[in-house]
């Protein structure tokens, strides 16, 4: 599903990410652990190609059998919105628009058909206990409500992999559980699989593998 090789990441004269590679299958949950400034965020941007590495000729990028080195910017922004899904830790939902519009977004942006885009949106929402707050703006949904919805977005284009940075980091411990048990349904009924960037100790250790970052080196796996 994704396979990196050789990333290296510098701003200036600090080098963030040193020689990274790694290997994801298809249906994995993967937790990347270690303590802040460690490259994780970092590590994550890129792979969800939101950023770039520092060595362009050097390193290798493969999503679901896409290489993705050497595509120009448009085709790497259409691929992203077609194959990758987002889920931050202060949710990003744009406080003017309902829960259900917010879910439809990348699939508008992706031009599919309005009836099904909304058709789907509504599908998710219910599917993740949210079928009375479609109409809901953000700012009237509790944290844990507002994550659901972010997972609805980051799923409505059917992406090969969603990618999280600290999904749970502003929740209390009631909703995080809950949020990480559905990551885990998630997998199990549709083989979504998941690259999550966390602290949350249960979390990692609800992932089939967990990936150490320390000082820029991705570690030997627990």
């Amino acid at each position: 599903m994704i396979k990196a090789t050789s990333i290296y990441k510098c701003y200036d004269n600090l080098e963030v990410l040193k020689d990274v590679n790694l290997h994801i299958k298809k249906g994995e949950v993967i937790a990347i652990v270690g303590p802040s400034g460690s490259g994780k965020t970092t590590l994550l941007q890129i792979l969800g190609t939101l950023d770039k590495p520092s060595n362009p000729e050097k390193h290798t990028l493969e999503i679901n059998g896409m290489s993705l080195n050497k595509i120009s910017d448009k085709e790497l922004s259409k691929f992203r919105n077609q194959n990758i899904g987002f889920i931050f830790q202060f949710h990003q939902l744009l406080p003017e628009f309902t829960a259900l519009e917010n879910v439809c977004i990348p699939a508008f942006i992706a031009k599919k058909n309005k009836n099904e885009v909304e058709n789907k949106a509504l599908e998710l929402l219910e599917r993740l206990g949210l079928s009375d707050r479609i109409h809901h703006k953000p700012n009237a949904l509790s944290g844990g409500e507002q994550q659901r919805v972010a997972v609805a977005r980051a799923m409505i284009n059917d992406p090969a992999v969603i990618f999280a940075d600290e999904p749970s980091g502003n929740l209390d411990s009631n909703a995080a559980k809950r949020l990480h048990e559905l990551f885990l349904e998630l997998r199990e009924e549709l083989g979504q699989t998941f690259v999550i960037v966390t602290h949350n100790k249960d979390l990692a250790q609800m992932a089939d593998r967990t990936l150490i970052m320390k000082d820029g080196y991705l570690l030997n796996e627990k």
